[in-house]
């Protein structure tokens, strides 16, 4: 039966390049069914396929299965002293696997939540056959009975919500250049759903809260249960029920439902503005005009001069202006209301790929403010010295960016104008 499982995994693997839909499709039968005899059997040993499949141009091991009491032991019989998160899908718990002395996160998904079986199965077949260096890696998961549990790999630092927003008196914020590795590492996440993953993934649910951690600050984008496949054929976008958190949802997919990869483009504009600004996407405890993040900072948007009044206060002014004021301009071209004026995540990806890098000999916790001109003025920037770049290919990297924010910035400009952004 084993071998029949996995002959079944291997054949949907090879097939999914030539019929994306019947390939899905057919994994999505199998894990169903292995649900089923797990339920049926809930005391049956767990089968560790160790088939590798090549993604990415690497080795990836399949998730493995485990019974509700391999789980239960090594989480100390899921004690409060081993709870490290919750969330929307259930509790998360730190384990041990004593054999390997591999630390794990368990995701313990709440019978009584708004997450159900269908989010669980879809979060292990994405994160099956997904495998990138940003997005978090799928151990394995148990279906023991009515018992639903997901089993990945432990990311010591958390989420980016608990290092950026609302920091508790003492605790030190996240530095400039550490923001924008993570901004980066989370654009190339959503790059590879976009462009390299086949068929295409349209994750719907990026937030701060998504964004995972290791102990070097390398990001991962985690919960994969609202992901859906992207259009096929000749279609533009995939009808779906709206889903995803309040303040970081599209305004168009909000209105028709209708879901695109800008409507992920749009969602991770607004993470990159919390990056900036230290804010949450919602905050209801501010003054009515500031309580929405992207309204509040839409008009800053308009005039380069004022960028500096969306930096986090709790920087203190240690950052590049250069950096901050491309920052800022790839997040407003994330941000634009019109789905078709959004950058695509590869070209967010080029803008950002200078910001997430430390200048040579220079300390992150030592970088003070430099007033430099806005990439939107003229050329004359380009050939004033570079304080970020050190040699003649990085200025000439600098150069590409700006220029490709100032034509971000201009095609903004020259959009129609629709009034304000409408609150999310």
């Amino acid at each position: 039966m084993q071998q029949s499982a996995t002959r079944s995994t291997k054949e949907s693997a090879r097939s999914t390049q030539s019929r994306p839909g019947d390939a899905w499709c057919t994994v999505l039968f199998w894990t169903e069914n292995h649900n089923n005899k797990a339920k049926a059997n809930p005391q049956t040993e767990p089968k560790i396929n160790k088939e590798a499949n090549k993604d990415n141009g690497n080795n990836n091991i399949a998730a493995q299965t485990f019974t509700f009491r391999e789980l239960a032991t090594i989480t100390k019989n899921f004690r409060q002293e081993c709870l490290i998160g919750e969330g929307g899908f259930g509790r998360v718990y730190k384990g041990k696997f004593e054999k390997t002395n591999q630390e794990v996160a368990v995701k313990q998904l709440d019978r009584n939540g708004l997450q159900g079986n269908r989010e669980f199965l879809v979060e292990v077949l994405m994160l099956s056959l997904l495998h990138h260096t940003n997005l978090v890696n799928l151990i394995g998961y148990c279906a023991d009975g009515d018992q639903r549990l997901l089993v990945y790999e432990y990311m010591p630092l958390g989420c980016l919500e608990d290092h950026l927003l609302d920091l508790p008196p003492g605790k030190r914020p996240l530095e400039w250049f550490n923001r924008m590795k993570i901004a980066l590492d989370a654009a190339k996440g959503l790059e590879y759903l976009h462009d390299k993953a086949n068929p295409q993934v349209i994750y719907r649910d990026l937030k701060s809260s998504n964004i995972l951690l290791d102990k070097e600050f390398n990001a991962k984008l985690s919960d994969f249960g609202l992901a859906k496949l992207g259009p096929t054929g000749d279609k533009s976008h995939v009808s779906s029920r709206v889903m995803g958190t309040y303040g970081y949802c599209a305004p168009e997919y909000q209105r028709t439902g209708q879901l695109t990869v800008k409507s992920d483009v749009y969602s991770f504009g607004v993470v990159l503005l919390e990056l900036i600004t230290g804010r949450r996407a919602i905050e209801n405890t501010r003054s009515s005009r500031e309580q929405n993040l992207v309204s509040w900072a839409n008009p800053i948007f308009k005039n380069s001069n004022r960028y500096s009044e969306l930096a986090d206060p709790l920087l203190e002014g240690k950052f590049p202006m250069r950096s901050l004021h491309q920052a800022v301009a790839v997040a407003a071209m994330c941000l634009n209301e019109e789905p078709l004026e959004r950058p695509l995540i590869r070209d967010v990806v080029t803008a950002l790929s200078l910001l997430g890098t430390v200048p040579e000999n220079q300390e992150v916790s030592g970088t003070s403010p430099v007033h430099m001109p806005s990439p939107s003025q003229d050329q004359e920037a380009n050939n004033a010295p570079n304080l970020l770049d050190q040699d003649i290919r990085a200025i000439e990297r600098q150069r590409a960016v700006a220029e490709a924010i100032e034509w971000g910035t201009n095609s903004r400009n020259k959009a129609p104008q629709r009034g304000t952004t409408p609150s999310l």
